[in-house]
């Protein structure tokens, strides 16, 4: 179980022991499953996107197809976790913390909401966490479903296709393949940024 869950956060081994059928289901637990939180979503769609064009023996499938897919995929995360969203309610605020729910993702993907509004669906989804506990937010407060579904949309287009579109071209090159570890590493800084800020300035509004 602990190697699965291991190949589960590793990018490379999801693609490479799960092919393109896991690929999917991560992009879409990650989008909307309270359980696809810890799931690595902008580095998992950057390598698909590489292996595609640098290794097709492993991920044997056509770039504009693989963002299609993938795109429907995060389309359909974000509406599970809307309906989930909607069905629970306000009640999820008050929801006690265990390994795969922590209240406090909660509060910061509101205070995120709060500011950017129901562009937090977009932006929302080049962010860790918030790209997660986003559409299950916008089920609790009940926004109006065909909006949610253009800035659903729009946000899945535009986060699979400008990552997956990076990592195919950065895949020509020989020295992106072998420094993919590091490549993935600054991308997993680069994203977690606004997460922390967020975090910090509403701990410090707190503690005023």
């Amino acid at each position: 179980m602990l190697d699965f869950l291991k190949q589960l956060t590793d990018p490379q081994s999801i693609i490479q022991y799960g092919g393109l059928a896991l690929l999917l289901f991560v992009v879409f637990a990650e989008t909307g499953l309270l359980i696809g939180f810890f799931l690595p979503g902008d580095s998992l769609i950057f390598i698909s996107g590489l292996i595609c064009v640098s290794k097709p023996e492993v991920l044997d499938v056509n770039i504009f197809v693989l963002i299609l897919l993938l795109s429907l995929a995060a389309i359909l995360g974000n509406i599970a976790g809307y309906w989930f969203g909607h069905k629970v309610g306000p009640p999820l605020f008050h929801r006690k913390d265990s390994l795969i729910f922590k209240k406090q993702y909660l509060i910061v993907t509101e205070k995120f909401y709060k500011d950017n509004g129901g562009k937090t669906l977009i932006i929302g989804r080049f962010l860790p966490i918030i790209r997660t506990f986003a559409p299950i937010l916008a089920g609790v407060i009940r926004v109006d479903f065909k909006k949610f579904m253009l800035y659903n949309i729009a946000g899945a287009i535009a986060w699979i296709g400008l990552l997956a579109s990076i990592g195919y071209y950065l895949g020509t090159y020989e020295w992106v393949q072998k420094n993919v570890g590091y490549i993935v590493i600054g991308l997993v800084i680069i994203t977690l940024i606004p997460l922390i800020s967020t975090y910090l300035k509403e701990k410090r509004k707190k503690g005023e």
